[in-house]
């Protein structure tokens, strides 16, 4: 397993940023690396989502969390020719009202992997730095979306 997290102070209630978080389709408009996300099928928690990369992966996703409006993660598993049923990804979003600064959010973006096997666990190991940037991207542009509202 590898986890990487990052947190950012966000000036937007938290309402606003969970309006932002929960809805697949703004996936693209603030989670770097994500051309495409469109809802498959129920809503909140089980809600299946398709979710394509930049590089045109494309992941099938389940919400295995949500409490509105503190939580929601979904776990992605690749499909595809070569797809491999043991390697998945987990994300999580989630908020906290800053108590440091009125009206505004600590959010905590968390990415779990789970590789399918200790080759692809050795390249994403090499890769850390480049998730953890990622991570600090989706974050800032997050914050520049809940601000507009």
């Amino acid at each position: 397993m590898i986890l990487v997290e990052r947190s950012a102070h966000v000036a937007a209630p938290m309402e606003a940023v969970w309006d932002v978080v929960q809805r697949a389709e703004q996936l693209p408009a603030w989670l770097a690396g994500v051309r495409a996300a469109e809802v498959l099928s129920g809503e909140g928690f089980g809600r299946r989502q398709l979710v394509q990369a930049g590089r045109g992966a494309a992941h099938e996703a389940e919400v295995i969390a949500y409490q509105e409006p503190t939580l929601i993660g979904w776990r992605e598993r690749a499909k595809g020719a070569g797809a491999r049923a043991e390697a998945r990804t987990e994300i999580y979003v989630q908020l906290t009202p800053d108590d440091e600064e009125e009206g505004g959010t600590i959010v905590r973006l968390i990415v779990v992997r789970w590789p399918a096997g200790p080759v692809k666990a050795a390249l994403l190991r090499l890769g850390l730095r480049r998730v953890g940037a990622d991570l600090e991207d989706s974050l800032a542009r997050l914050t520049d979306l809940a601000a507009v509202g």
